[in-house]
């Protein structure tokens, strides 16, 4: 199993000031010059409001001093510091009090940026990089001397991806240098989809959040190992498995889990999302995934639990009914005193925007116990049962 780098065990976060500065992703643009086959991805910032380059250069400041911050991504808020200073990477693993052998994912602004990192892509890549970034996708590639095992965990490869949120480009494109940025939220924890959310978690840990208002996809971003044979996703996230299974080059994908397991690969992971218990709020979790029988699971489950003090209760729903208190099944005074209905949407991308805040509402509101209604696992519907299995302390199929 590789090392932890020893440079991980010697930070101890000191209580700061956290300041929000907010800003909107229509403040930032970013041009791309469409005769070149990678355009997109070598986009050209513009930046004309001038609060929108005060912000920017504020964050730049943080970073280049080797801070940690938070900022908004397309997927979820990021906690981010120099990928390349491996005592700023560390403060990343002490915020977020984040085991020392769960790898980061490097961001970039730039095919440019990765190339130097990077300086030969592997060709299976090329098409992917081309339809899918900048976007929720990250890639599995040969790590590069420039990186500190601190990101790595020490191992041969490095996670990478380009974020399309303009704000998170605009600061790495104007660090000059990419980014490390998991989740920003405290290890375990449903994953921030709002400022405030990385606030809750991370108060005077961190000296910055950079408040782009909600986040788009409200996942995390998929991973996808093209290094292997056949290709493999290894998280799914924000792009699905039918939208990569179509590009050329993956049309033998697989999603481990689904079509493997390797044992080496759990031990020593070379992406985050797969080791550890994740995305879990202080309730108790209870995820149904046969989402036709949940009116009639839920409450049975809830009486056989009568001696638990599980008083306050939580749904989490997705197949749009609506469940007022006149519609609810009517709650003993011994197993429970009220009921809350967080409706995260019908389909699996509105489920997937909202499922991490409804945890996290829920939490806010004092529930002992959430009861989730599953969704149907093609399409955005994977990664979606993918976070909640992993936030569910128990699970009824």
């Amino acid at each position: 199993m590789p090392l932890v780098p020893s440079i991980l065990r010697r930070v101890v976060i000191n209580k700061m000031q956290t300041e929000i500065v907010k800003v909107q992703a229509g403040w930032f643009d970013f041009r791309a010059d469409g005769q070149q086959a990678f355009g997109s991805q070598n986009a050209q910032l513009v930046i004309e409001e001038p609060q929108a380059q005060q912000a920017i250069a504020k964050a730049v400041s943080f970073l280049q001093q080797g801070e940690a911050i938070g900022i908004p991504t397309e997927t979820v808020y990021g906690l981010a510091a120099n990928a390349l200073d491996g005592h700023a990477v560390a403060k990343i693993f002490a915020a977020k009090n984040r085991p020392q052998d769960n790898p980061l994912i490097v961001h970039v602004s730039s095919l440019t940026m990765l190339e130097k990192l990077v300086p030969k892509l592997p060709p299976v890549y090329l098409p992917v990089i081309q339809r899918c970034w900048p976007g929720a996708l990250t890639l599995i590639l040969p790590t590069s001397s420039l990186i500190p095992s601190s990101v790595t965990c020490g191992q041969a490869t490095v996670a990478v991806r380009m974020p399309s949120h303009p704000v998170a480009r605009a600061i790495i494109d104007q660090c000059g240098f990419p980014l490390a940025a998991p989740s920003a939220n405290s290890s375990g924890k449903p994953s921030p989809t709002l400022a405030s959310h990385v606030m809750d978690d991370l108060r005077g840990k961190i000296p910055l959040i950079v408040d782009g208002g909600a986040c788009d996809v409200g996942l995390e971003s998929t991973v996808l190992d093209g290094l292997r044979t056949p290709p493999a996703i290894l998280r799914p996230g924000g792009y699905t498995y039918e939208q990569l299974h179509a590009l050329p080059g993956m049309e033998a994908l697989q999603v481990y889990r689904k079509h493997f397991v390797d044992q080496q690969l759990e031990a020593a992971p070379t992406t985050p999302g797969m080791k550890y218990r994740h995305y879990s709020p202080e309730a108790m979790v209870v995820l149904i995934e046969d989402t036709q029988d949940f009116d009639e699971v839920w409450p049975k489950e809830l009486a056989a639990m009568e001696n638990m003090g599980m008083h306050k209760v939580g749904l989490l729903t997705s197949d749009g009914k609506n469940r007022d208190s006149a519609s609810l099944p009517s709650l003993s005074s011994s197993t429970s005193s009220s009921c809350l209905v967080y409706p995260m949407g019908t389909t699996p991308e509105e489920v997937a925007k909202h499922l991490f805040q409804g945890l996290r509402d829920m939490d806010a509101q004092g529930v002992d116990i959430i009861f989730v209604q599953g969704v149907a696992e093609d399409n955005h519907g994977m990664a979606v049962m993918n976070r909640l299995r992993k936030a569910a302390s128990k699970t009824i199929q």
